[in-house]
């Protein structure tokens, strides 16, 4: 899968791999269950740049003529161009090949960093480090203060906390965001649509939103948690 040609800014998918990167084990959260999430913040980002739409019955289509630039964006939506699809099958379909190259993205980036290690004092390996961007720290102040401090968000912030609290890992960032009874409100709302006035022009990217997170959070439900 290629990730040829590169937008400027990063992609909603790189911020959410980058939120759910743990800087303290060097892992990634929610590793069993990535693949879904992933697909649902490409699906996401298409339909924040106005490339997707939904159909009867929940399904979701690419808007003809009107293709993504960035080749992370750009698998989805010929797939989406063939025909509508439901949301779990378009996720099924989308997100397994997604972690490489958006870890690989990340680590261009410098927001994330590769340490190279030896185990046992014999074997090579590389670990994860958090990079000199900063930027995690960034975007995590952003869904705190809409899960914490009960601000508006902007289309992409809310859609980036309506998909991390789809993911089931929101529990792990307790120290930044509280596991509170309201933020576990606030989180719901969040994956329902419910963004509030601020993203009030974004109608078809809160359908696809809600859409895409009730389908992964189904999905994620009935797999293994190991």
């Amino acid at each position: 899968m290629t990730t040829e040609p590169r937008s400027d800014a990063p992609t909603l998918v790189e911020d959410l791999l980058l939120l759910l990167f743990q800087p303290a084990s060097g892992t990634i959260a929610g590793e069993n269950t990535l693949f879904y999430v992933l697909g649902g913040a490409v699906l996401a980002d298409l339909a924040l740049g106005g490339h997707l739409t939904t159909s009867d019955r929940g399904r979701v289509s690419s808007v003809a003529d009107h293709p993504p630039s960035d080749g992370l964006l750009r698998p989805a939506w010929d797939y989406l161009a063939e025909k509508p699809r439901g949301a779990q099958t378009a996720l099924a379909a989308i997100g397994p090949p997604l972690r490489g190259p958006v870890l690989e993205r990340l680590i261009a980036r410098s927001d994330i960093d590769k340490e190279p290690r030896k185990v046992l004092g014999l074997f090579r390996t590389t670990a994860l480090r958090e990079g000199r961007t900063e930027r995690r720290s960034r975007l995590l102040a952003d869904v705190r203060r809409v899960l914490v401090d009960g601000a508006e968000p902007q289309a992409r912030v809310a859609a980036l906390a309506a998909l991390l609290s789809a993911s089931g890992t929101l529990p792990q960032f307790h120290r930044e965001i509280p596991w509170t009874s309201p933020v576990i409100s606030r989180a719901k709302e969040l994956e329902q649509g419910n963004w509030g006035a601020d993203a009030a022009g974004a109608a078809v990217t809160r359908t696809v939103t809600a859409t895409v997170v009730n389908s992964a959070t189904a999905a994620i439900t009935v797999l293994p948690r190991g």
